[in-house]
């Protein structure tokens, strides 16, 4: 009998092929493992996209009115205030799915890579936190200053990644 999963995690590449293509099977453990130690109690839908500098840049165009490429970008589906896990109730639900859509990410496949060799680590890891990062950001987490925000979103952000140690190569 084959066990059902509590929440739906997409990933589908765009434009990337080959070697360049990030570990599916990664992203969604880091996914599973952020919405577990966040307290995510209720099936989440989570939608993420790996691209290429281009698309990313394309998207962070778009949305955002920079016209350059970055390493991920996160779209949440709702805002949480304070920042967090607080369970939006069953009515936020979509009504067909039974699942709280929390958003999408977007992620540079490109970026990943020159980030990893930049920071002297290997892609997964670069991966992981990247994935890590935006999901922190689809829980309504923000580091956009140097407020306790910050220092709150980079604890969460290691204590996932500590959780994750045992699967990803440094």
């Amino acid at each position: 009998m084959a066990v059902l999963e509590k929440h739906k995690i997409y990933v589908r590449h765009c434009g990337v092929t080959g070697d360049d293509k990030l570990p599916i099977p990664l992203i969604k453990q880091c996914i599973r493992a952020a919405l577990d130690l966040e307290g995510v109690d209720v099936p989440c839908e989570v939608n993420v996209l790996i691209t290429t500098d281009s698309g990313v840049s394309d998207l962070n165009n778009e949305f955002r009115g920079f016209n350059e490429p970055t390493d991920v970008l996160s779209f949440p589906m709702r805002e949480f205030s304070p920042p967090g896990w607080l369970s939006p109730g069953a009515e936020a639900a979509d009504p067909e799915t039974g699942l709280l859509p929390l958003g999408e990410i977007a992620l540079s496949s490109m970026r990943v890579d020159k980030q990893a060799t930049e920071y002297g680590h290997s892609r997964e890891y670069e991966t992981a936190y990247l994935i890590v990062h935006s999901m922190l950001h689809l829980l309504g987490y923000d580091h956009t200053d140097e407020s306790e925000g910050k220092i709150q979103m980079r604890e969460r952000e290691k204590r996932i990644m500590r959780r994750l140690r045992d699967i990803i190569d440094r």
